[in-house]
């Protein structure tokens, strides 16, 4: 099976303009979507090419390119709001009716508000980390902070900082990581998305609307998840501290929890095969 980049991209043109894709595994096989995070330069592709060959040995995988973040066209609205929107936009474009999703971060988020809002259409679903509220440590964490100060000022040192805290093992932030986020963060469309979800005032102004509004968190919602959910957690994440999965872990109803020893916040790389093996299982059953 050849899972190369240039293998696995789609396009797809919908009337909100085009959204690109990877897609990999037998036409035949039950569909499984894939939802990436935020931070600089990220992407679908970036987040789950190391994961998609060997999923696709047992699903027909979609792994999505959000809008706003440099690969799919950008779209007018929040970028949470507009991710999930592509979301259905995709599936009912390609006919895809129901399916599991894998939600890392961000893409974890985007995945319970779908399970909230438009329970028939997710299946089971598999968050990585970021979703639900700190309950002991700091709010914003530290890399929630390092992205911030990239956001509101970006440069290659203040790059390798916020890369440095997503992961255990630092001899993960290469040379040729640094380069690849770079490249990709200094696009217009995703800085200006990373502007409107992390820069400074974009969060002062959230945290005033969250102040004056009487609107619930999202969070505050997950009892509605009906679906069977695997969260999965880095033991040593620096951007979404383990304590925030008491949460979901209690408010889902049909969750369980798996947490990664000398692990950051980006399981499926550094717990790559542990992480697989146990979503894996979660899907068989």
């Amino acid at each position: 099976m050849d899972v190369t980049y240039d293998a696995t991209k789609r396009e797809l043109a919908t009337d909100q303009g085009t959204l690109r894709y990877h897609e990999a595994g037998d036409p035949d096989a039950p569909p499984l979507v894939l939802l990436h995070g935020s931070g600089p330069g990220v992407t679908g592709w970036r987040n789950y090419r190391g994961n998609l060959g060997h999923f696709a040995q047992t699903h027909h995988c979609f792994v999505l390119e959000f809008p706003g973040f440099g690969v799919s066209d950008a779209v007018e609205g929040h970028p949470v709001l507009t991710a999930g929107s592509s979301v259905i936009r995709f599936m009912d474009a390609l006919g895809i009716e129901k399916a599991p999703m894998i939600g890392n971060s961000m893409g974890g988020v985007v995945g319970v508000n779908l399970a909230i809002k438009k329970p028939d259409r997710v299946e089971k679903l598999v968050t990585i980390g970021g979703v639900g509220p700190n309950v002991f440590s700091p709010s914003p964490s530290e890399g929630l902070r390092l992205l911030q100060e990239f956001t509101d000022d970006p440069s290659r040192d203040k790059l390798v900082r916020w890369l440095s805290a997503m992961v255990y093992d630092r001899k993960l932030v290469t040379e040729e990581l640094i380069e690849e986020r770079w490249e990709a963060a200094i696009n217009p469309d995703a800085q200006k998305t990373a502007q409107m979800m992390y820069g400074s005032a974009a969060f002062e102004m959230q945290q005033q609307f969250m102040a004056a509004s009487d609107t619930p968190p999202y969070w505050s919602m997950m009892h509605k998840v009906a679906c069977p959910t695997l969260l999965t957690w880095g033991r040593d994440d620096r951007v979404s501290p383990p304590d925030m999965a008491m949460v979901p872990m209690r408010l889902i109803p049909d969750a369980e929890l798996h947490i990664f020893p000398k692990c950051g916040h980006w399981v499926m790389i550094e717990a790559k095969a542990a992480f697989e093996s146990a979503v894996t299982a979660f899907l068989a059953r």
